[in-house]
């Protein structure tokens, strides 16, 4: 029986449990090897903090927050099962303000109306940002602000409570997990300077984006000490600045479509940031955690994939079990890499489809793989793996960049998806690491979609390095034209499919 002027549909945000009342679980020691990203724990605990946050799954319409959070496109029409529902619940008011009053919202930016029927007395329409990798920059920025301004159209319209829903839509291509970064960064960040009046915020998640929460919340909202100190390894380098905003400078660095570009407006990279920060789960993934202690959780698989990885290998030997996945993975690469050094590979070095060419711009070494001259069918898979560790383990040692060319292949020179990640999951961490950029040049349809696959459920930790570019031209951003060494038939067809652009002015 309900009781007596209560609505069934609407929930009650105040009984919600907060953040803080949640039982933290118990994470996985730090492997000792294990870089320390920060000196200090980044963000302390924080009980009066954790208590304004609560984690929900479900319609977000049904919340009696005073304001809730909607997200739209920039003609505020969007398409999708969300909108639909909203606009149904508020009833036609809400539409006709938007449409005859707020009319437009540019990305990034907020607008606010009335939730008319809704449980909520406020709706706060933003317009997230597209995601483009040569853009990254841009759509992290716009993202931040999405949020950023959210909250500050909360505290001026004096609200005690929020809803807020997940901006960074997969429709829109942008990576599950480097969005829950920007929005727990930014939101730890508001609170911590603007928040006393903010006293619940809660964040309506689906089913692609709670596992993520919930791994990263700790991170950025720590309830003990021990997750507060996982903070200084799993956090990654770069915590934007006072507001969270992203402030890296290599992720400022794009390759544009004019390759006369002025260099100049390229910012200097920052040699000293661990780049390795990615996702796992997401439909386009990176959240850059790295090689860190989540990743060695055998008990939990989608945890490991998050944050950077997926254990080797699986058993119940008790004998073998007392090794770690990592000691496993070590050992087998040292074998391998004994091997590689002693054994005859001839047959493989004489093909050619995988050498050092030069350096780029900023003196990473270039690591050239010719896709057409590599024969999945006929190639010697076990002499090609030590091949390509023993042309690889001593430049991986610093930052390095690897450029594939995808011109003219046939099936004959697919790899298989399990060979591939046998591959990954061999080659050490300092290959995953160091790598700072791999650039796919003449992708076709299926590269682009195995690439996609591959990146998002086998090797997050790599996705946000992977690039997709049209034409040589693309490369002349990054490295002179005198460092890379390609062969006459890629030329020959850039040329028929680009024309002859990708020459700088002056050039023979």
């Amino acid at each position: 029986m309900e009781l007596l002027g209560v609505n069934p549909n609407i929930v009650d945000i105040w009984t919600l449990p907060s953040w803080g009342e949640v039982e933290p679980s118990s994470p996985p020691p730090v492997p000792t090897h294990q870089t320390q990203h920060h000196a200090a724990p980044p963000f302390k605990v924080n009980a009066t903090l954790n208590k304004k946050i609560c984690l929900w799954t479900g319609d977000i319409t049904r919340l009696n927050a005073e304001a809730i959070l909607h997200c739209t496109n920039e003609t505020l029409n969007e398409q999708n099962g969300y909108t639909e529902r909203l606009h149904f619940k508020a009833g036609p008011e809400l539409k006709k303000e938007l449409f005859s009053e707020v009319k437009v919202c540019r990305t990034g930016d907020v607008c606010v109306t009335k939730g008319y029927n809704l449980p909520a007395r406020y709706v706060i329409h933003t317009v997230g940002p597209k995601y483009n990798i040569k853009y990254q920059t841009a759509a992290e920025c716009a993202l931040h602000l999405c949020y950023r301004r959210t909250l500050e159209c909360a505290l001026e319209h004096r609200l005690h409570s929020l809803a807020v829903c997940v901006v960074n839509s997969v429709r829109r291509g942008y990576p599950p997990d480097q969005g829950a970064h920007i929005a727990i960064r930014t939101l730890r960040k508001f609170l911590e300077g603007w928040g006393n009046g903010l006293d619940r915020v809660i964040l309506v998640l689906d089913c692609i984006d709670i596992s993520i929460y919930h791994i990263l919340l700790p991170l950025y909202f720590p309830r003990t000490e021990l997750e507060e100190n996982y903070g200084c390894y799993m956090l990654p380098v770069d915590l934007g600045d006072e507001y969270g905003e992203p402030v890296i400078a290599d992720r400022q660095i794009r390759i544009i479509d004019n390759p006369q570009h002025k260099y100049e407006d390229l910012l200097q990279i920052k040699t000293d940031v661990d780049d390795s920060l990615d996702l796992a789960t997401q439909f386009q993934s990176s959240v850059n955690i790295g090689d860190h202690a989540f990743a060695h959780m055998e008990e939990d698989i989608d945890k490991q994939r998050l944050l950077g990885g997926q254990p080797a290998y699986t058993t119940a030997d008790p004998e073998t079990a007392s090794l770690t996945t990592d000691q496993q993975r070590k050992e087998k690469y040292e074998r391998l890499l004994r091997r590689a050094k002693t054994e005859d590979l001839s047959e493989i070095s004489g093909i050619g489809c995988l050498y050092q060419t030069g350096v780029d711009k900023f003196g990473r070494p270039v690591i050239v793989f010719i896709g057409k001259w590599f024969n999945f069918t006929q190639i010697n898979l076990d002499k090609a793996l030590l091949y390509l560790i023993h042309l690889l383990d001593p430049l991986v040692r610093g930052d390095y960049v690897i450029v594939y060319f995808h011109t003219i292949t046939g099936s004959e020179n697919h790899p298989s998806l399990a060979w591939i990640r046998q591959v990954y999951d061999v080659l050490e961490y300092k290959y995953k690491k160091n790598l700072k950029a791999f650039y796919i040049v003449h992708p076709t349809l299926w590269t682009k979609i195995m690439t996609w696959w591959f990146t998002t459920f086998m090797a997050p930790q790599i996705k946000h390095k992977v690039h997709s570019v049209p034409g040589v031209e693309y490369l002349y951003e990054i490295m002179d034209m005198d460092q890379l060494e390609i062969p006459a038939y890629i030329t020959e067809h850039d040329m028929t499919i680009n024309g002859i652009r990708y020459y700088k002015p002056g050039s023979t």
